[in-house]
C-alpha cells in the first residue's frame, strides 16, 4: 500500500518575508506597483492633507491605491475584507508595506475621491495613449444597469410615499387596538411580543418616510410629470433591465476600438439614456483635451451607439458638430435584409392561431371608435383612450397618438387579441393618421436612418457590440462587480471610475510593452 508523508494546509509558520520579492515581475500586482510609483502622478492627493506641522501621519495615498485597486481586481469590495487581507495575505502585506490600514480608513478613502478620481482616470488614459493601446477610429458609448445600494421598494411619488405612510400608521394603531382586546383576555405573550417588534419596525419606517417628505420634493419629468423619487438613495433611479425593474445607476464608457480602453466614463442616475449621449461626447473631448493629445478627437474618430441613445435631438446634435456618427433607431434590425425572416416563426403562430380562431387576433385601428373631436377613441372592451399627441410625425405622416390607461388595459380579458406582446407592453396606443404628408425636409433621424442602412454604415456600426460589450463582461464577470454598494451619484462615480481606471490599467498589463 503506498505511503505519504502527512501534510496540512492549516497549520502555520514563521517566516522572514522580503516585501519586495514578493511583487513577482509579469504579475498584475507588479504592474500596478510601478506604475504608481513611478509613471502616475499623485501629486492631486497632498491637496487633502494640511498636517505638516500638525496632526498624525497619513498612510500614503499610493499604498491605499495599490490594496484598493488589487482588491477590486480580485472582487474584493468591502473595506474591511480589504483590512483582513492586509494582515493576513502576503501579497496585500507586501503592496501595503505591511502598513495594515483599519478599514474606516478605507472606506473613508475610497469614498471621499471625487476629486482625485478624475485625474488618476487621465493619468491612466494618457500612459495607455504613451503606449498606443489608443487606436482613435472608432468609439462606442454603451451604458450597463447595475443595482445600487437602496430598494426599489422605497420609491415613488409623493404622493405614492404619503400614501404607503398612512397604510403603515394604520397598520400600527389596528395592531395597539389588537392588544388592548387582548390584554382583556388571556394570551399568547409570544404572539404579542412579535406583533410589537412588528409595530416598531413599521414605527421606525414611518418615521423614515415622514423626515423625507419634510425635506424634499418630487423629482420633475421630461413630460412634466414626477418622477419616482427614493427615499435612501434619491439620486438612483427605477430602470428596466432584461433581468426585471432594478432601482440602480446607469455606468455609461465610451470605449476605443483597439483594444477596448475606456475613454470616458460617468455613472448616471437616469431611467433613459436618450440624454447622456451629448455629456458623454463632451467628457471625451475634454478627456483629451486634459491630456494634451487632440483638439477635438471627434475630428477624425468615428462613434457607434445603440438605439437607446437615438433620439431626433441626439442625431441633430451629431450632425451639426459633423460627427461621424452611426446610431442605430429601434427599427434598425427590422431593415437589415439578413433578419428578413427573423420573425418568420411568429408570423406562422399568428397565422395559425388566427385560422383557429377565425379571424385577425390584433385589433387595428379601425376597429377602434374615434371620437368627433378626436379628444379619446374607444376600445372593442368599451373602455377610453386618451389624446397623448395632438401633432405627432410618424414615418412621414401626421398623426394624433392615442393610450390607454394601466387601469383598464391590464385587467382587460381582451389584452391577447389587442397588443402583440401582452406580457411585454402594458397599454395599448393607438394612431390616427391626420393624411398629411411630410416631404419638405428630410429629419436628422431620417438622414441617419439612412447612413446606417448603407453598406459601409452596417459594416461600421457592426464593430460596436465586439467594442463596448466586452468591458461591461469583464468588469461584471471577470472582476465581480455586480452593484454599487456607495449611495449618492459622487460616490457612485467614484466607484464606476475606480473600475472604469482598473479596467484601464489591466489593459495596460497585458498590451502595454514592456509589461505584456
Amino acid at each position: 500500500m503506498a505511503k505519504y508523508k502527512h501534510y496540512d494546509y492549516s497549520q502555520g509558520k514563521f517566516i522572514p518575508i522580503s516585501f519586495d520579492k514578493q511583487i513577482l515581475p509579469g504579475t498584475f500586482e507588479h504592474t500596478l506597483h510601478y506604475l504608481i510609483d513611478n509613471e502616475i502622478d499623485l501629486s492631486v492627493f497632498d491637496l487633502r492633507y494640511q498636517n505638516d506641522e500638525t496632526g498624525a501621519p497619513a498612510y500614503d495615498p499610493a499604498i491605499l491605491l495599490k490594496i484598493v485597486l488589487y482588491a477590486y481586481s480580485r472582487g474584493i469590495t468591502s473595506s474591511r475584507k480589504i483590512e483582513q487581507c492586509c494582515r493576513e495575505n502576503v501579497i496585500f502585506m507586501a503592496l501595503s508595506a505591511d502598513t495594515q490600514p483599519h478599514f474606516t480608513t478605507i472606506a473613508d478613502f475610497i469614498s471621499s475621491l471625487d476629486q482625485e478620481i478624475v485625474k488618476l482616470f487621465l493619468e491612466v488614459l494618457l500612459i495607455c495613449d504613451e503606449m498606443g493601446l489608443i487606436g482613435k477610429e472608432m468609439f462606442a458609448v454603451d451604458g450597463c444597469k447595475l443595482p445600487s445600494n437602496a430598494s426599489k421598494e422605497w420609491s415613488g411619488t409623493k404622493a405614492d410615499l404619503q400614501k404607503k405612510k398612512d397604510k403603515m400608521e394604520k397598520a400600527v394603531q389596528q395592531i395597539i387596538a389588537r392588544h388592548r382586546e387582548m390584554d382583556k383576555t388571556e394570551a399568547n405573550k409570544a404572539v404579542i411580543e412579535q406583533e410589537e417588534q412588528y409595530a416598531a419596525t413599521l414605527k421606525e419606517k414611518v418615521k423614515k418616510i415622514k423626515d423625507w417628505l419634510k425635506d424634499n420634493d418630487d423629482k420633475p419629468g421630461k413630460t412634466g410629470k414626477p418622477r419616482k423619487s427614493n427615499v435612501t438613495d434619491n439620486e438612483s433611479a427605477k430602470m428596466k433591465t432584461s433581468k426585471g425593474v432594478i432601482q440602480g445607476y446607469d455606468g455609461v464608457a465610451m470605449v476605443d476600438s483597439k483594444h477596448q480602453v475606456v475613454v470616458h466614463a460617468a455613472a448616471f442616475g437616469e431611467p433613459q439614456e436618450h440624454g447622456l449621449l451629448e455629456p458623454m461626447v463632451e467628457g471625451t473631448r475634454e478627456n483629451f483635451v486634459t491630456i494634451g493629445k487632440e483638439e477635438d478627437i471627434f475630428e477624425k474618430t468615428k462613434l457607434t451607439a445603440d438605439s437607446g441613445f437615438h433620439t431626433e435631438k441626439n442625431m441633430q446634435m451629431i450632425m451639426e458638430q459633423g460627427i461621424d456618427g452611426y446610431v442605430a433607431d429601434n427599427r434598425f434590425r427590422q431593415r437589415d435584409p439578413r433578419f428578413k425572416e427573423s420573425d418568420r416563426y411568429k408570423e406562422r403562430f399568428k397565422k395559425e392561431r388566427a385560422k383557429y380562431f377565425g379571424s385577425s387576433i390584433i385589433y387595428q385601428p379601425k376597429d377602434f371608435t374615434f371620437s368627433p373631436n378626436k379628444d379619446y377613441c374607444v376600445c372593442p372592451a368599451g373602455k377610453r383612450l386618451h389624446r397623448n399627441g395632438g401633432n405627432v410625425l410618424i414615418n412621414g405622416r401626421r398623426a394624433i397618438k392615442f393610450r390607454g390607461s394601466k387601469m383598464n388595459c391590464v385587467p382587460c380579458d381582451q389584452r391577447a387579441k389587442c397588443m402583440r406582446d401582452p406580457n411585454r407592453t402594458e397599454t395599448r396606443q393607438v394612431a390616427y393618421f391626420t393624411g398629411a404628408t411630410e416631404h419638405k425636409t428630410e429629419t436628422f433621424t431620417q438622414k441617419m436612418r439612412r447612413k446606417i442602412d448603407s453598406l459601409s454604415g452596417r459594416l461600421i456600426y457592426n464593430r460596436r457590440l465586439s467594442t463596448a460589450e466586452p468591458v461591461f463582461a469583464h468588469i461584471r464577470s471577470q472582476l465581480g462587480f455586480d452593484r454599487f454598494s456607495l449611495r449618492g451619484k459622487q460616490k457612485v462615480n467614484v466607484q464606476w471610475l475606480l473600475y472604469c481606471t482598473l479596467h484601464n490599467l489591466l489593459k495596460v498589463h497585458r498590451y502595454g510593452p514592456g509589461f505584456a
